[in-house]
């Protein structure tokens, strides 16, 4: 029988994404992904949707840049309405993103806040299920990334907001969100490769990440029973706004990436296809998992 060829040309996934050294560049945190350079990629012009998510409803923190502007960009592809928060600052980044999701035929909701807020996370839920007449998946992806190098000079301020940010918001976001979410529902948390393999420089977002994972297992098993899924994302290296806004000292910049197998930095788009995948019915026998996308640098 004669092979049909393939559509789409293979692409060495070492030099498919940017994979030079990146020039040193710092901004205010939480930083913008628009005036980064270069920009991120996510998926903007890539992704293509498949209707795998058609009808559902999505909130995701952090949704205006990075990995979770990714996921915003892919699930409004795939047929799903999203609601996106993200910090007053980042309107620019969030403003773009409401016309990618508007483009893709589906509803965008706006609304900024601090996640490290309860009250706030508790509002974000309701609004959420107002504007969107439900909620079906959670991303909670909203992170806070610092990194000090002794921890003479780590303050307890920033460890508690690191938390607060990282960890505590999906406590409370959850609690508020379940009411709302049936069986089939699905909660996507984001860890990270640093809960594997932390930095010395990064003690309080290694051990909140960390953290994440133990929460997200401890949840999928009681929230089984119910028929909601709960899995979480660990991510490598990715050139997001994080690095460039306090996450990586400066002349860590450059490099960032270059230390992994793949010898380069992850994208976020690189990341959209497990936020998919892991929201969809495809993944209905998937829960308590940690998918890892890290260019090489495992999980175990």
């Amino acid at each position: 029988m004669k092979q049909t060829k393939n559509k789409e040309k293979l692409q060495d996934p070492q030099t498919k994404f940017y994979h030079e050294d990146f020039s040193k560049q710092k901004q205010p945190w939480p930083g913008l992904d628009c005036e980064m350079n270069p920009i991120p990629d996510c998926g903007e012009k890539s992704y293509v949707g498949h209707g795998r998510l058609k009808g559902r409803k999505a909130l995701i923190t952090g949704g205006d840049s990075g990995i979770g502007r990714a996921a915003a960009i892919a699930y409004a592809r795939e047929g799903a309405d999203v609601a996106i928060n993200y910090l007053p600052s980042e309107e620019k980044d969030a403003a773009e993103v409401k016309k990618l999701i508007e483009d893709a035929g589906q509803k965008a909701v706006l609304i900024p806040g601090d996640v490290s807020d309860e009250t706030f996370c508790q509002k974000l839920v309701q609004e959420t299920v107002e504007e969107l007449g439900g909620l079906d998946i959670l991303v909670l992806n909203a992170g806070q990334q610092q990194f000090v190098e002794d921890i003479e000079n780590l303050s307890t301020e920033q460890f508690r907001k690191t938390f607060e940010t990282n960890l505590f918001s999906m406590f409370w976001i959850v609690k508020e969100a379940l009411p709302y979410l049936k069986p089939g529902s699905s909660i996507i948390t984001t860890s990270s490769i640093q809960a594997y393999q932390p930095g010395k420089i990064l003690l309080d977002y290694a051990s909140s990440k960390s953290a994440i994972i133990a929460f997200t297992r401890a949840l999928a098993k009681q929230l089984v029973s119910k028929g909601i899924r709960a899995n979480a994302v660990a991510p490598g290296p990715i050139w997001t706004a994080l690095q460039i806004s306090g996450g990586q000292p400066q002349e860590k910049i450059p490099m960032f990436g270059q230390n992994t197998p793949m010898k380069r930095a992850g994208q976020p788009v690189e990341l959209a296809g497990v936020y998919v995948l892991l929201a969809s019915d495809e993944s209905s026998f998937t829960t308590a998992e940690v998918y890892g996308v890290t260019g090489g640098m495992h999980t175990s």
